[in-house]
């Protein structure tokens, strides 16, 4: 049932190179679904695939892809960040992506709150070993920081066994867990970015 009509940006912030497969690829895939079961339509961004200069301003010149991603993400009611573990850490493009976002932290609305006010963010965090709680936790205090509201359990995950290899995209089919967490992040980011567009947060005097 269609609730609303938001708009979502998943960010997967695999290394993988498109067209190889991803279980970032598909679990932004499953998320994106659920999204647009409840109205919320949108894409999904292989960041890898994008020339993103380091650095922590808006646009960081020529050749540099972020001002056209920031765009999108200015956009989007919702983003979503999709990032797998490498040595128990978030990959270097999604700390890249949050480096980026730094910028934000000096950007204003017409009313003088800080630009990202209004935009949910939520994340999704793969692999197959542990990491995924701290994974989490770091990047929801980031995208707090800049600006984002995170949603009531607003932060999905798969962690395989220690010292395995099966990867996400190669279970047979996605663990129940999952599927309820998923739609859980799904439905509260969906709900909290309808009520922020409807009650803004307040103009706080003297900034």
């Amino acid at each position: 049932m269609r609730i609303t009509d938001q708009t979502v940006l998943l960010l997967n912030c695999t290394l993988k190179h498109a067209p190889e497969e991803s279980s970032c690829q598909l679990m932004a895939e499953q998320l994106l679904g659920g999204f647009a079961g409840r109205g919320a339509d949108g894409d999904i961004v292989r960041v890898v695939d994008l020339d993103v200069a380091p650095g922590v301003d808006a646009d960081m010149g020529e050749g540099d892809a972020w001002p056209a991603l920031r765009a999108r993400i200015l956009g989007a009611d919702i983003v979503v960040i999709v990032t797998p573990t490498w040595l128990g850490h978030m990959s270097s493009v999604a700390q890249r992506v949050l480096e980026r976002l730094d910028a934000e932290l000096s950007a204003f609305d017409d009313e003088g709150r800080p630009i990202l006010f209004g935009h949910v963010a939520a994340t999704a965090v793969l692999g197959n070993e542990d990491g995924a709680h701290k994974i989490t936790a770091d990047l929801h205090q980031a995208l707090n920081d800049v600006g984002f509201t995170v949603p009531a359990q607003g932060g999905t995950y798969w962690n395989g066994a220690a010292m395995e290899t099966t990867d996400y995209k190669d279970l047979g089919e996605t663990p129940p867990a999952v599927l309820h967490a998923n739609a859980t992040l799904v439905a509260n980011a969906v709900h909290l970015a309808r009520v922020l567009a409807e009650h803004p947060y307040p103009v706080v005097p003297g900034t």
